[in-house]
């Protein structure tokens, strides 16, 4: 376990979930940054242990690599399932999944072979096929998104995608892709050779397929916005 700063999990704690996978010291650093510039009085922590997830106000879940070696990391971190299903699922924690973070809320994965995701987003993790063969796999580099909602009423908008607009763009790099079962769960996509899911959400949960926290002005609002968000 690393703290990011003292904390005794007695006021506000952003946790960054440690599950053997992900880029966790660059979330953990833009948190910082958000937290130092407009001065809040917030902890951000890393870590893999269930009571500090439990106690956590909100839960951050990184992710790069292979959706089954992440999905076995999360499985393989004794108690840690449990502790997220009970603080997310029953508490209502706000959530955010960030790219193989935000795929593990699939109800499979389809990345070599079928596997079983956490089913909190019902959905599937499929293989990008551009529809220009010229297009690069994986997806990597900048893109803007494209809004599920009438971005001329802000209000209509998830809570934490109100502080972007369609001028930004957000550092992806993916193979594979989220595909929604139910349209209402996809909130933005993006273009790359043909409509990608960019963020999902639903109730108290929250992904993103790009990463906010090498995003640079933009995904450092987005992340302020859910340190804002009370679903």
């Amino acid at each position: 376990m690393t703290w990011i700063q003292k904390s005794h999990m007695t006021k506000e704690t952003v946790l960054i979930i440690d599950y053997g996978s992900g880029n966790l010291r660059s979330a953990a650093k833009s948190f910082e940054k958000i937290i130092r510039d407009e001065a809040r009085d917030i902890n951000v922590l890393i870590s893999d242990k269930p009571e500090d997830i439990k106690k956590a106000t909100r839960l951050v879940l990184p992710g790069q690599g292979a959706f089954a070696d992440c999905m076995n990391n999360l499985q393989n971190t004794s108690g840690m399932i449990e502790a997220l299903e009970e603080r997310v699922l029953k508490d209502g924690a706000p959530f955010l999944g960030i790219c193989v973070g935000m795929q593990l809320m699939a109800t499979r994965g389809l990345e070599h072979g079928v596997h079983a995701g956490l089913n909190w987003i019902e959905g599937e993790v499929v293989p990008i096929r551009p529809s220009d063969p010229s297009l690069k796999i994986p997806h990597m580099g900048w893109n803007d998104l494209i809004f599920q909602c009438d971005t001329s009423e802000q209000d209509n908008c998830h809570f934490v995608l109100r502080s972007t607009s369609f001028s930004e763009n957000y550092y992806f790099v993916h193979s594979f892709m989220f595909q929604c079962t139910y349209n209402h769960h996809c909130l933005a996509t993006t273009d790359y050779g043909g409509e990608i899911v960019a963020v999902i959400g639903r109730d108290n949960m929250i992904g993103t397929q790009f990463h906010p926290e090498k995003s640079h002005d933009s995904g450092l609002r987005l992340l302020s916005s859910f340190l804002d968000w009370k679903p």
